[in-house]
């Protein structure tokens, strides 16, 4: 099955997935930095650090819960931020200072009753290799590293922290819509 996961991840598209692949989604699951954030560390002159989050991507999070699915924040960065926005959010799986972040989505879904094949995610740096590779669905935003380009299913037409995880969520909403 592996082999088979590999070979259909060698073209960058920003064309929609197969919408089989969105239909099964049951967990969405995403980094923060490069992908809810543009990827920017702000510092303020007192130290504080600063981020900015895009409403849209919120709102797409939360139409994801009302449809349903079980939403989940996976990522190396350990902040007040992150938690805040996942508080925000009511986002149930809130993971930071992950380094292995395929072993968290395994524990995910492991507890919720899922497969790794029923799990979108969604990634921009090599951190998120293995867990791209491994979800059943994974999408990048358009600014995310050339090695996670060559492996995702689905190119986001937006960049991180403009709006990329609204367009998976929306896309994965109307697959799913069309039961």
């Amino acid at each position: 099955m592996a082999a088979t996961r590999v070979t259909r991840r060698t073209r960058v598209t920003s064309r929609a997935p197969d919408p089989r692949l969105l239909k099964r989604v049951r967990l969405f699951a995403t980094d923060v930095d490069g992908v809810l954030t543009d990827a920017g560390m702000y510092y303020s002159e007192s130290g504080e650090e600063l981020k900015k989050f895009n409403t849209h991507d919120g709102m797409g999070i939360k139409l994801l819960q009302r449809a349903g699915l079980i939403t989940a924040l996976v990522t190396m960065e350990q902040t007040k931020l992150v938690a805040r926005r996942g508080e925000k959010l009511a986002i149930p799986e809130v993971h930071q200072g992950i380094t292995d972040k395929l072993a968290v989505m395994r524990d995910i879904a492991g507890r919720h009753g899922l497969t790794l094949d029923e799990v979108a995610y969604v990634g921009d740096d090599v951190n998120d290799l293995e867990a791209l590779q491994a979800a059943g669905f994974s999408a990048a935003p358009a600014d995310a590293m050339p090695s996670v380009l060559r492996v995702v299913d689905y190119v986001c037409r937006r960049k991180g922290g403009e709006g990329a995880v609204r367009e998976v969520a929306d896309m994965i909403l109307a697959a799913q819509a069309k039961r």
